[in-house]
């Protein structure tokens, strides 16, 4: 497979840049609300517990994309590791649909704090333009060069980061202990269901392997970018949780909702700290979409080139290798679905789905520990962490979401129909026959 030169590879800046970039998204806005009605004043040991779950994953995700240096990821990893081929399928399927949800959750976001910013909260034509917009904004971007994407990614993230990491130091002066106290006023069950129902917030490192081919020095830098994407991802978290519940009850935040964090600005930096955070939620969200639609396009090509998607998903350009169809497709898909779905329903399913995704991705690196040189005591603990941690979830929606619950499993049967239907291979197959990219 072609690669572009050197020159136009991601650095490991730019790698880490495109991993925090996917997971400090429109998660830590939209579910910190969530987070904090399910572990109370535990949130923060919440989104740690979630960060816990990640790091282990990351390893697996490491090795495995070193093992097998394909832009398809997932996809691919689940491939070699199980012999029945409608297994990979379901899962680049299940993948995909899940990105173009958080892209959704990513603009739906962008679309409610820029209406807010510009004293248009409330006005649905304006969220539905500023929402189109940002995504059409980075198709364009995505499209110019890879290169151009790393850079933009590497710029917005920094920004991004710089405002939260204010927000927390300034925020952690103006905490009030008693809103701390007792840390675990919800049980520890309450901790375990939020880190499940937040799950979303940590989607996204998984898109680094897909850029192996793209990058500089994949040995040393897949690893690394993977790890240090996630350890300050879980950091932020963690800090921007523990000031919100320090600065906000439960009750403020809850009736907040979306706006809950630029809210717990107000107490300590008044107007300009709403204004502030929302600035960070924008940035945020422009560099989860741009991340998130970068590697989505790439599975996308893998996908179409093992005959699990249409064929015109692998259409490339020729001068630098831009899947531009796979792009344009995506894109598309998402302002539909943005423009006219229910993003609550969505959310549960993206959470559920990862979670999903991670376990299958963790069993595929416990069976092939040898071959990709991990001792399999991690991929096992990340193993039962992902299936707690979805259960707990699949609970939560059986108590409080029944209908979303409903939705959710009608989301895996039209999965499973499309991959059956439109893989390009015979529903009912034997193990190992037809087996690609053996």
């Amino acid at each position: 497979m072609a690669v572009p030169s050197a020159a136009g590879r991601l650095d490991l800046k730019e790698v880490v840049a495109m991993g925090v970039g996917a997971m400090v998204g429109g998660g830590i806005f939209s579910v910190l609300g969530l987070a904090i009605a399910q572990a109370g004043h535990a949130a923060p040991v919440a989104f740690a517990l979630g960060g816990v779950i990640a790091l282990l994953t990351g390893f697996s995700y490491a090795r495995l994309g070193l093992a097998f240096r394909s832009d398809g990821g997932s996809f691919t990893y689940l491939e070699r590791a199980f012999r029945h081929p409608n297994i990979a399928g379901l899962g680049g399927w299940l993948l995909l649909v899940g990105y173009i949800g958080t892209l959704g959750l990513y603009a739906y976001t962008f679309g409610a704090y820029g209406s807010a910013l510009l004293g248009g909260d409330g006005n649905p034509a304006m969220h539905h333009l500023l929402e189109s917009l940002v995504l059409l904004a980075f198709l364009g971007i995505n499209l110019y060069g890879v290169r151009e994407t790393g850079t933009t990614e590497l710029v917005i993230v920094t920004l991004k980061v710089l405002i939260l990491a204010l927000f927390a130091v300034i925020g952690l002066t103006a905490m009030r202990v008693d809103h701390l106290t007792p840390l675990f006023d919800k049980g520890y069950a309450g901790v375990v269901m939020g880190a499940a129902l937040i799950f979303v917030a940590y989607e996204g490192f998984e898109l680094i392997p897909n850029a192996v081919n793209e990058m500089q020095h994949p040995e040393r830098n897949l690893k690394r970018g993977i790890l240090l994407s996630v350890l300050i991802t879980l950091a932020i978290y963690v800090l921007v949780s523990l000031v919100a519940v320090g600065n906000l009850t439960p009750e403020e935040i809850a009736r907040y909702g979306e706006y809950a964090l630029a809210e717990a600005a107000r107490p300590f930096l008044g107007q300009a700290g709403f204004v502030l955070i929302g600035l960070a939620a924008l940035f945020s969200t422009s560099s989860a979409i741009n991340a998130t639609l970068f590697g989505t396009a790439r599975l996308g090509v893998e996908m179409a080139r093992e005959k699990a998607l249409p064929r015109v998903f692998s259409l490339r350009r020729q001068t630098n290798h831009i899947p531009w169809a796979s792009l344009i497709i995506i894109t598309s898909v998402t302002l539909a679905f943005v423009n006219g779905a229910d993003l609550t329903i969505i959310s549960s399913f993206a959470s559920s789905t990862f979670l999903l995704i991670f376990f299958a991705i963790n069993l595929s690196a416990w069976r092939l520990r040898r071959r990709i040189g991990i001792d399999g005591l991690w991929p096992a603990l990340a193993m039962a962490l992902s299936l707690a941690s979805w259960l707990s979830l699949v609970f939560w929606l059986w108590r409080d979401q029944p209908l979303s619950l409903y939705w959710v499993g009608v989301f895996y049967l039209a999965v499973l129909a499309a991959e059956l239907l439109f893989s390009q291979r015979r529903c009912l197959c034997l193990p190992g026959s037809g087996r690609r990219g053996a």
